[in-house]
């Protein structure tokens, strides 16, 4: 891996990660948790794949209430390459002041500055095909085209979006003009889609020159980009100007709109990746971590933290011992069993994708001290 010229990693580090309550919280997301058993939290690992790529050239964007914390797990981050948003407004916001302060900065420099958005919560297995398929990226980028990284389905799922590819990008071996994104669909329209070929899941991962990307989003809300220009060149005036942009996520924002008109890249993604978005994700994830399991029965249990914490019979499953007690599971099938000092999640995997609603009831409870 080499570090490429003038290319800028983004890390919008946000959200409660709600389906992995009760180890991921609004002031502890998953982000700052270790949930591969690496001995790194999610950004710690984001962070050091992409360092290969851009050297110092980060700008993570996270909450105030994560300020401090991300500073202490990337404590090479400078004094001005973490901004910190008043209130949660969604991917475009965090996505879009980043371009616009590096949009001043290549202004100020002269430099041919690319920017590549990349989640503080996702897991990649082959790291160097990674760097391989970023560089692709950036190649494409630098014709001015919006590139997105489209990951190779590995099963017909119904929890993300879809990337339809269209016809192959003219001088490049592997990008292809995007058709069009694709909403979640049901389980039958995904399985059409594996069967069809041509679609990968929309993983969030865009790369382009800031320019661009703040032009794109000028053509749909001029409004928009003008305020975040304006942050960007008055930095004191973050907490004015921060309410009046749009909570919106970048790809209804910008990505759609503009693989309408013919304007969006896509370069696909063989590495191995996942978003660890609920503990049927976490289980299949680590039952792939050598040393994870203990031995059960016809089935293993996966186990997330100390094995000596668990004591399993004739069961599967994963389990978190994360309260300091033992933790008994006998005879359930695909449970999951996450012990925390305040709290304790009993399910399947099945139901896992649920769990959410336990944090929306805690709320309507007034728990929020629990969520």
């Amino acid at each position: 891996m080499r570090e490429l010229d003038g290319f800028w990693a983004v890390v919008p580090a946000g959200g409660a990660g709600t389906r992995l309550w009760p180890l991921s919280r609004s002031g502890s997301p998953k982000f700052l948790h270790d949930l591969t058993g690496s001995g790194s939290t999610l950004i710690q690992e984001t962070h050091d794949r992409l360092a290969p790529l851009v050297g110092p050239r980060f700008l993570v964007v996270t909450g105030r209430a994560h300020e401090a914390a991300v500073r202490e797990q990337l404590p090479s981050l400078g004094a001005d390459d973490l901004v910190a948003e008043p209130s949660a407004r969604d991917s475009m916001a965090a996505i879009g002041l980043a371009a616009a302060i590096l949009e001043r900065r290549a202004e100020r420099t002269g430099e041919d500055l690319v920017m590549g958005s990349f989640a503080a919560d996702h897991v990649i297995a082959d790291v160097e095909a990674f760097a391989r398929t970023v560089q692709e990226a950036v190649a494409a980028a630098r014709e001015d085209h919006l590139v997105t990284i489209g990951i190779e389905p590995t099963f017909p799922s119904s929890a993300f979006g879809y990337i339809h590819q269209g016809d192959p990008l003219p001088g490049h071996d592997r990008a292809c003009a995007v058709a069009e994104f694709v909403e979640k669909p049901s389980a039958e329209v995904a399985e059409e889609y594996l069967a069809a070929g041509g679609y990968r899941w929309n993983a969030g991962m865009f790369v382009a020159r800031p320019t661009v990307l703040l032009g794109l989003l000028e053509e749909q809300d001029p409004g928009f980009a003008a305020t975040l220009r304006a942050i960007a060149a008055e930095p004191g005036r973050l907490a004015e100007l921060w309410e009046q942009c749009p909570k919106i996520a970048i790809d209804h924002a910008v990505a759609e709109p503009a693989a309408a008109a013919g304007r969006v890249a896509t370069v696909p993604g063989d590495f191995g990746w996942d978003d660890i978005g609920d503990f049927d994700s976490l289980a299949g994830l680590l039952e792939r971590r050598p040393g994870a399991k203990l031995a059960t029965g016809p089935r293993d249990l996966t186990v997330l933290g100390d094995g000596d914490a668990v004591v399993a019979l004739e069961a599967s499953g994963v389990v978190v011992p994360a309260s300091g007690r033992v933790v008994a599971v006998v005879g359930l099938d695909d449970v999951v069993v996450v012990d925390t000092p305040d709290a304790l999640l009993v399910t399947t995997r099945a139901r896992a994708q649920d769990v959410k609603a336990v944090v929306a009831a805690l709320k309507e409870r007034g728990r929020t001290d629990l969520t």
